[in-house]
C-alpha cells in the first residue's frame, strides 16, 4: 500500500468498495440533521464509528454533490483533532495513518441539495419531505456507502417545529421540547442495515399504535384529516404481522414497525428498515378498500423486513432472494386472510403473465441482474412455491429459518439458501436450480400442473371457457361456479348477462360494469343499481356506460352521483365533471366553475395520478389551454418519472396537432 498522498492520488479515485472492505469496517453512523424546507437542502453534523482491519492511509464515503467542513478525527480516548480530507468524484476521502486493530470516530459537517433520493414537496400547502434510496442513492442526501454489503447502525436526529413529525428508522428515543415551538427528535437503531434502507419522513401526521402478539409496537401514521380511513387503510396489518412471524419462524428482527403514507411517492411502497413508506394512493375509505386496498403492498413490504433488510442479496444477480421471497410470503399472508382460492388464483395469474413474457421473447434467467420486475417478483415467488412442493412444507420452513439464522444482518447469494434446503432434504437440488432458476424459459407446464394438483378451484376455472359460446356458459352464470369463473365468462360473452346475473358479488357486478358496455333495455334497471355499489370502479364504469347508452336520462345519472369523489385520484368526481360539461341541457351547475375545477387538477399541488387523469380529459375535450400547457411544461421537471414521461408525450402530441 502506498503511503504518501502524492503517489496515492490516482489510486484513491479508483478505490472500489470491495477493496475498501479489506481495510475498514464502518460500525455506526450518527447524524444530527437540519432539514431546510424553503431551500430544499439538508445540512448536518455526522459522526462515524469505525474499526480498521488492515492499516491504510485513506478511507472514503460516497457523498454526491456535497460540501464539507469541520472534518475531525478521534482515536479511542484521545482528543478530537483536525482530519485531512479531499473531495473527488462524489466521494469524500479521509487521509490519515489508520492503524490495524484501532477504532476511530470521524466527525464532519456537510450540506447537500439533493437532485434525487430526498424529495421536498407540498401537500395541501403543507411541507412534506421523504426519502427513496432505491438500492444505492442514499449518498445523495446522507454521506454513506453505495453498496449493500456494508451494514451499519444508523441513528438520525433533528430539531423540528412541534406541529410536524420527523420519522426515521428504529426507536424514537428522544422527544424534547425546546424554545420557540421547536422540538428535538432522535431515532436509534440496535442492529446494522444497508445504507439504501436509511429513511426519513417529515410532515403533518397523526399516529395510532397497536402491539403484535410478540410485543412489537406497530405504528400507523396518517394525515390528520384521514382519521376515518385509518382502519380500512391498515386493515389486517396486525393479523399479517402475527402470521408472518409464526410462518417464517424467525422473530421480527427490529425494535418496532412503522408505516407512513406520503404524497406522490415513486412506487407503491418501500421497505426501509422498520419504516415502510408507501403511496398515499392506498389511503382508502371502506368503499375504496373493496377495489384498491393496501393489503398486498402492506404484506410485501412487511415480508421484506426479513427478506431484504435482515438478509440482503450481495448483488443484482441474486435480487430474487429479496423480491421473490417478499412476494411469496405476502401471498401466504393474504391466503391467511382471503383464503385458498385467492392464493391459487394469484399464482395462476403469475403463470399466465410469465408465459406471455416468454412468448414475447422477454423471458430471462432468474439470475440475470437485468431481469424484469415480473421475473424477480413473480417467478421468484413461483420458485419458492415449486421448491416447497418438491421438498415438503416441513423441510422448506425449517430451511428458511436456518437460512435467516445463519445469515442474519449479512449478505447472501442464491447458493446460500439452496444449500440450507439441500442439507435438510438430503438430496442435491441442482436439477431444480437449473430448471426453475437458471433456465431462461419459465417452466409453465410444470407450474400449471402443480396448481391443478393442489387446487380443485383451478381445475374448475380452467374448465369454464366460453370463447366458443355454448349453453353451458349460461348455466355457469346461474349456478355455483366461482366468482373468478363468472368474471371470465362475462369478459368472454358479455351478452349472456341477464337480470339474474346481477344477483352476485361485488366482483361479478364490477365485471358487468367493465364488459357490458352496450346496455339492452332488458337489464337497464339492474344496470342502474350498479351506481349504488360499494365500488368506485363499478360506479365510474356504470356512470359512463349509462350516460352513453341513455342520453335522455343523463341528468338522472349525474344527480345520482353528484357527491361521489372516488379514490384519491378522484376517479368518479373527475368523470362526473367531464360528463356534466358535455351535457349542455343539464343546468344544475355553473359550467365555467366545473371547467376551472378540472383545469385546477393539473396543478402541481395534486399528485401524479390526479394530474395525468385531468390532462387526459382536457386533451380528449381538445381543451388544453395555455394554463393547461403551462402546467404540462412544469410537469416535465417532476420528480416522478411517470409524470415526466407522460408530460413529454402529451406535449409532443399537442405540438403535432
Amino acid at each position: 500500500m502506498k503511503k504518501f498522498f502524492v503517489a496515492l492520488c490516482v489510486f484513491i479515485t479508483s478505490l472500489s468498495f470491495a477493496q475498501q472492505t479489506e481495510y475498514v469496517d464502518f460500525k455506526r453512523a450518527n447524524g444530527m440533521l437540519n432539514i431546510l424546507i424553503d431551500s430544499s437542502m439538508v445540512k448536518g453534523r455526522v459522526w462515524y464509528n469505525l474499526d480498521i482491519t488492515k492499516s491504510t492511509d485513506s478511507i472514503f464515503l460516497d457523498a454526491v454533490n456535497m460540501t464539507f467542513k469541520n472534518v475531525e478525527i478521534k482515536v479511542a480516548d484521545s482528543n478530537v483533532e483536525q482530519l485531512d480530507y479531499s473531495y473527488e468524484d462524489n466521494k469524500i476521502y479521509f487521509k490519515n495513518q489508520f492503524k490495524k486493530g484501532q477504532s476511530y470516530t470521524i466527525y464532519f459537517d456537510y450540506s447537500a441539495k439533493p437532485k434525487q433520493a430526498l424529495y421536498f414537496l407540498k401537500r395541501e400547502n403543507e411541507p412534506q419531505v421523504w426519502t427513496q434510496g432505491q438500492g444505492k442513492y442514499t449518498s445523495h442526501w446522507f454521506p454513506s456507502l453505495d453498496d449493500v454489503n456494508d451494514k451499519i447502525i444508523f441513528n438520525l436526529s433533528t430539531i423540528k417545529k412541534s406541529e410536524y413529525r420527523f420519522i426515521s428508522n428504529g426507536l424514537n428515543t428522544i422527544n424534547s421540547p425546546l424554545q420557540d415551538g421547536l422540538e428535538k427528535v432522535s431515532y436509534q437503531m440496535e442492529k446494522p442495515m444497508s445504507s439504501y434502507l436509511l429513511a426519513l419522513v417529515y410532515g403533518k401526521y397523526s399516529k395510532k399504535t397497536k402491539t403484535s402478539k410478540s410485543g412489537i409496537p406497530l405504528e400507523y401514521y396518517y394525515y390528520p384529516e384521514d382519521s376515518l380511513k385509518v382502519e380500512p387503510t391498515y386493515r389486517y396489518s396486525e393479523q399479517m404481522f402475527n402470521f408472518l412471524e409464526e410462518e417464517i419462524g424467525f422473530a421480527y428482527p427490529w425494535q418496532n414497525y412503522k408505516q407512513v403514507p406520503v404524497h406522490d411517492f415513486l412506487y407503491a411502497g418501500m421497505e426501509n428498515t422498520s419504516l415502510t413508506i408507501f403511496s398515499d394512493a392506498f389511503v382508502v375509505d371502506d368503499i375504496g378498500f373493496n377495489d384498491k386496498n393496501y393489503v398486498s403492498v402492506n404484506a410485501h413490504e412487511l415480508a421484506h423486513q426479513w427478506f431484504g433488510d435482515l438478509v440482503t442479496a450481495k448483488s443484482g444477480e441474486h435480487h430474487w432472494l429479496q423480491e421473490g421471497f417478499a412476494t411469496y410470503y405476502a401471498l401466504l399472508a393474504e391466503r391467511d386472510i382471503f383464503g385458498d382460492n385467492y392464493f391459487y388464483y394469484k399464482l395462476l395469474e403469475s403463470v399466465l403473465e410469465l408465459s406471455r413474457q416468454d412468448l414475447s421473447g422477454n423471458g430471462t434467467s432468474l439470475l440475470d441482474p437485468k431481469s424484469s420486475s415480473l421475473t424477480f417478483y413473480q417467478r421468484g415467488a413461483w420458485v419458492l412455491h415449486a421448491l416447497k412442493n418438491e421438498v415438503g412444507d416441513v423441510v422448506f420452513k425449517k430451511a428458511v429459518k436456518n437460512y435467516l439464522e445463519k445469515h442474519q444482518f449479512g449478505n447472501v447469494e442464491t447458493a446460500d439458501f439452496i444449500s440450507q434446503v439441500e442439507n435438510l432434504h438430503g438430496q442435491s437440488l441442482s436439477h431444480f436450480v437449473n430448471h426453475w432458476i437458471k433456465n431462461k424459459a419459465f417452466p409453465y407446464e410444470e407450474a400449471y400442473d402443480i396448481l391443478k394438483r393442489q387446487s380443485t378451484f383451478i381445475n374448475e376455472y380452467a374448465m369454464v371457457d366460453c370463447e366458443a359460446k355454448t349453453s353451458k356458459c349460461e348455466e355457469h352464470l346461474k349456478y355455483y361456479v366461482s366468482d373468478e369463473a363468472k368474471v371470465k365468462i362475462i369478459s368472454q360473452v358479455p351478452e349472456l348477462v341477464t337480470p339474474n346475473v346481477f344477483n352476485n358479488s361485488l366482483k361479478v357486478r364490477q365485471a358487468i360494469s367493465e364488459h357490458v358496455t352496450k346496455i339492452p333495455e332488458s337489464i337497464k334497471s339492474d344496470y342502474e343499481s350498479l351506481l349504488n355499489d360499494k365500488s368506485y370502479i363499478t360506479i365510474e364504469n356504470a356512470l359512463y356506460n349509462l350516460w352513453v347508452n341513455f342520453p335522455l336520462e343523463r341528468s338522472k345519472y349525474l344527480s345520482k352521483t353528484r357527491k361521489t369523489i372516488g379514490f384519491n385520484d378522484k376517479n368518479v368526481r373527475m368523470l362526473w365533471v367531464v360528463l356534466n360539461l358535455n351535457t349542455p341541457y343539464y343546468d344544475a351547475d355553473n359550467k365555467q366553475v366545473l371547467f376551472d375545477e378540472l383545469m385546477g387538477y393539473t396543478d402541481e399541488k395534486y399528485n401524479t395520478d390526479v394530474r395525468i387523469k385531468a390532462f387526459n380529459y382536457l386533451d380528449l375535450m381538445k381543451s388544453c389551454s395555455e394554463e393547461c400547457q403551462s402546467n404540462l411544461e412544469k410537469a416535465k421537471s417532476h420528480h416522478n418519472w411517470r409524470m415526466v414521461k407522460f408530460a413529454k408525450q402529451l406535449s409532443e402530441k399537442l405540438q403535432q396537432k
